[in-house]
């Protein structure tokens, strides 16, 4: 079993950067790909980015590209999500999830095995 637990969400100001934390125990968390989705109130569940397992190879939303990273630290057990140049629409609970076995990078969460409890950001104008 995978539990992904998320942190570092918060309140910033538009504009603003903030960096999502999504850790889990166990080897097989290191060989899952992971992804970020974000769900904004009476809105569907939106794909963010996505990582390999090995972190060589990333995907992320047209709305988000350019300005946020995915990366993971394999030896801690965590995989973050650098966000910058922050925007109100960024608004929204966000979600880790881990694909294991891997079938390949995807931007469905219906790909996805297991799930955090999600962290919720905040954007101010």
């Amino acid at each position: 079993q995978v539990q992904p637990v998320e942190s570092g969400g918060g309140l910033v100001q538009a504009g603003g950067s903030l960096r999502l934390s999504c850790a889990a125990s166990g080897h097989t968390f290191n060989s899952a790909a992971v992804g970020w989705f974000r769900q904004a109130p009476g809105k569907e569940r939106d794909f963010v980015a996505a990582i390999s397992w090995s972190g060589i190879s990333t995907y992320y939303s047209h709305s988000v590209k350019g300005r946020f990273t995915i990366s993971r630290d394999n030896a801690k057990n965590t995989v973050y999500l650098q966000m910058n140049t922050m925007k109100p629409e960024d608004t929204a609970i966000y979600y880790c999830a881990a694909d294991f076995p891997v079938a390949g990078l995807s931007d469905n969460a219906g790909d996805y095995d297991y799930w955090g409890q999600g962290t919720q950001v905040t954007v101010s104008a």
